[in-house]
């Protein structure tokens, strides 16, 4: 009885040792997928890991959120334009700026998260994905329709005094 109950130990923590290591081979794995171009099976490997996404270090973490947000980037860029709510590209584009985002702030917190190499491309697609929520409103050239003129002074508040009041008296408020 005695030799079956260690023989049990024995292969619980096997197993427990194991499935610890598959997270990480798993997250190789789907580099390598990422590496070769194969942008679909990484992304089917990354869709599995994302519940266990806990069990990773930071560093691995960073990682994963990297490569999921370059590898959503990448689908993006491979699909077709769609219409109205059905816009794959959008919706890979959606995702890409969330994982990117989200590495980006591990790395914050965990310098060295990312490879210098890596971060200047986060940095890069991350500032193009964030266009399209916030537009391009930076890239205006000054004196742009709606910009002041450089040196201009500020435009002097206008009167909003209601139709028939008295401009300088305090409005009253409606019974």
């Amino acid at each position: 009885m005695r030799r079956q109950v260690r023989w049990a130990i024995l292969l619980c923590a096997a197993f427990a040792g194991a499935s610890c290591a598959t997270y990480s081979q798993d997250l190789e794995r789907a580099r390598s997928h990422y590496d070769a171009n194969q942008y679909e099976q990484a992304l089917a490997l990354f869709r599995v890991l994302e519940p266990d996404l806990d069990s990773f270090s930071d560093a691995e973490q960073a990682q994963y959120a990297y490569l999921r947000g370059m590898t959503d980037f990448r689908l993006a860029e491979l699909s077709p334009q769609g219409q109205g709510i059905a816009d794959p590209r959008k919706a890979f584009r959606d995702n890409a700026r969330h994982w990117l985002a989200l590495a980006a702030a591990i790395e914050k917190n965990t310098p060295g998260s990312v490879s210098n190499d890596q971060k200047t491309r986060l940095t890069g697609t991350l500032t193009e994905l964030n266009l399209d929520v916030y537009g391009g409103a930076e890239a205006l050239p000054e004196g742009a329709a709606g910009a002041p003129a450089p040196g201009a002074a500020p435009a002097a508040p206008q009167d909003v005094t209601a139709p028939g009041a008295v401009p300088g008296t305090p409005a009253t408020p409606a019974p």
